[in-house]
């Protein structure tokens, strides 16, 4: 069974979200402090975790960028779940690693149905080196080449581009990338693509051009390109 981290600190919505959790098979474990969360993921590491924003000694943004920046952690999948619902709110949350994210108050169906959404699609086999042109990316390492300069990128550039390469040639609405790289539909969602493919191709430097706008659609990475 897979096991389920919660990290919330109100003992009412954590109880509610144990015994959905437990009544549909998943194993569970519940902490009120970030404290003892991080004590437990040193012991056992994940499948999921559910973690709230305001937490009474660090707020689940600080702890998602931990996680992130953690080779052990890097790929637990994370539900950020939280009264905050503004679309800044939801961005930076996003930006800073979480891959999914539900507004309180929640139906206990949307709670699972994303759970279960999110464990399949981590489950998913990929290849971990990829290459399109000039542009290689490394899973394994979490490194990125174009040609033959190191590029830095954020987590959501890295998970944009791989998203990417993984359909090398096919065209992607805005849609599925916000759904397949950010993993929720919210208001402004073009704006938040249009904005990491731009910043993306900069950083790419010359090869950012391998990323093609399609208009009207989205966009599409080729071997050889000319980006708007």
């Amino acid at each position: 069974m897979p096991l389920i981290y919660i990290v919330e600190d109100d003992p009412s919505i954590q109880e509610i979200e144990t015994i959905a959790l437990k009544n549909s098979n998943y194993m569970v474990q519940a902490f009120d402090r970030a404290s003892d969360f991080y004590a437990r993921i040193e012991e056992i590491i994940p499948d999921l975790v559910l973690l709230d924003i305001m937490l009474p000694d660090e707020d689940g943004y600080r702890i998602v960028r931990k996680l992130r920046s953690n080779a052990r952690t890097r790929r637990v999948p994370v539900i950020m779940i939280t009264a905050k619902t503004t679309e800044m709110d939801m961005v930076k949350g996003l930006d800073d690693g979480a891959d999914d994210y539900i507004r309180k108050p929640f139906s206990i169906m949307e709670l699972l149905s994303r759970v279960k959404a999110l464990l399949r699609r981590s489950n998913d086999k990929a290849p971990t080196q990829l290459m399109v042109g000039e542009i290689s990316l490394d899973d394994e390492r979490h490194t990125v080449l174009a040609g033959d300069k190191s590029i830095d990128l954020t987590l959501k550039e890295y998970e944009l581009l791989r998203y990417l390469m993984l359909n090398e040639d096919i065209v992607l609405s805005r849609d599925s990338i916000m759904f397949n790289v950010w993993g929720v539909d919210f208001e402004g969602e073009s704006r938040t693509v249009d904005m990491h493919i731009k910043t993306l191709r900069q950083k790419l430097g010359p090869w950012g051009k391998q990323i093609r706008t399609v208009r009207g659609v989205g966009y599409a990475i080729n071997s050889e390109s000319s980006g708007e």
